[in-house]
């Protein structure tokens, strides 16, 4: 009896294994397809966004408040948000930066590019083909762009053979998002690049090569540019100070206390230059005489400060301390 028994446990154990190996065989043979872009990849980088959504995920952030956004400098973005985010700027050093006195800013789409792998990459093409993506990689990000987005790509800093865009690629970008480029990467035809009214770029340098040994592995994903993570919905702020990648749920926050210093220090620098005021006086605590000037001095000045009316009202508010 012992011997049935252990036969029938020998067979059960042979017909269990073939099973497996029979259901390993076809996963190798049908494989699941490459993911090049997943809502809930944006979703789950920006999770404590509670507004409007893209229709890929991402964070819609106001173009107004984009607008505000350009005037807050580097350092007042990075200040708003390193404790929670650390790892949100990196500098200017070794970046080729177009028209350096112009600023980028806007909703960040990404996309990660790494050195060729054929298998790979031929996952990815056919995949793309099987979503109707058309023509090479390197365009599919550029297809996605909104006005207002800034196209953010990370090619592990090649230049020779790993030009992302021409000026083909260059004027679509312009005309899909009004916005230009942070590459970690290279780009070519530099001169009509430049020719394009409005398009700036952040790249690691011009060569006529075109793109090759390159991959694309995902779109709006996060990805390391310098020092920093960007991650899909960001707001990108980039200045001769270097780039600043701010989340979504802190936008507002960030511009409205950089607004509020912005203010404060156009006030503290006129009353010094007139010697009103010392600058053991400005740079201390304030007292109510310093105050009351200041409420005084946003009255008189409210139509010509570089700050929406209503961020000043609430500035004037008596429960609010934003000074």
């Amino acid at each position: 009896m012992r011997n049935y028994n252990l036969c029938g446990m020998i067979i059960l154990l042979i017909v269990l294994t073939s099973l497996c190996l029979v259901r390993a065989q076809e996963e190798a043979e049908n494989p699941q397809p490459p993911i090049i872009s997943s809502r809930d990849i944006v979703i789950n980088c920006t999770p404590n966004w509670t507004g409007e959504r893209m229709e890929d995920g991402r964070p819609y952030i106001s173009d107004g408040l984009i607008e505000r956004m350009k005037k807050v400098s580097i350092t007042a973005a990075w200040s708003g948000i390193m404790r929670q985010y650390p790892n949100c700027h990196t500098g200017a050093e070794e970046w080729v930066v177009m028209h350096p006195d112009e600023v980028i800013c806007g909703r960040i789409l990404t996309a990660q590019y790494m050195p060729l792998h054929p298998d790979y990459d031929r996952a990815i093409q056919a995949q793309g083909k099987a979503e109707g993506r058309i023509g090479a990689p390197n365009s599919w990000p550029i297809d996605m762009l909104k006005k207002g987005d800034v196209y953010v790509a990370d090619a592990f800093g090649k230049v020779v053979e790993g030009t992302l865009i021409g000026d083909n690629l260059g004027n679509a970008i312009f005309t899909n998002s009004g916005n230009g480029v942070i590459f970690n990467g290279g780009v070519r035809d530099l001169e009509g690049l430049e020719e394009i009214e409005g398009f700036n770029a952040w790249h690691k340098g011009a060569d006529p090569t075109w793109l090759q040994q390159v991959m694309l592995t995902g779109i709006n994903v996060p990805i390391r540019i310098g020092r920093a993570v960007a991650c899909p919905g960001d707001i990108v702020l980039a200045k001769k100070e270097g780039i600043v990648f701010i989340p979504a749920h802190l936008a507002e926050q960030v511009v409205t206390q950089a607004e509020a210093t912005m203010l404060r220090d156009m006030f503290g620098h006129q009353r010094l230059r007139e010697q009103k005021y010392t600058p053991g006086q400005i740079d201390s605590r304030w007292t109510e005489e310093i105050q009351e000037d200041f409420r005084n001095w946003l009255e008189e000045n409210m139509e010509e400060l570089p700050v929406p009316r209503e961020v000043i009202e609430e500035m004037l508010n008596p429960t609010e301390r934003n000074w």
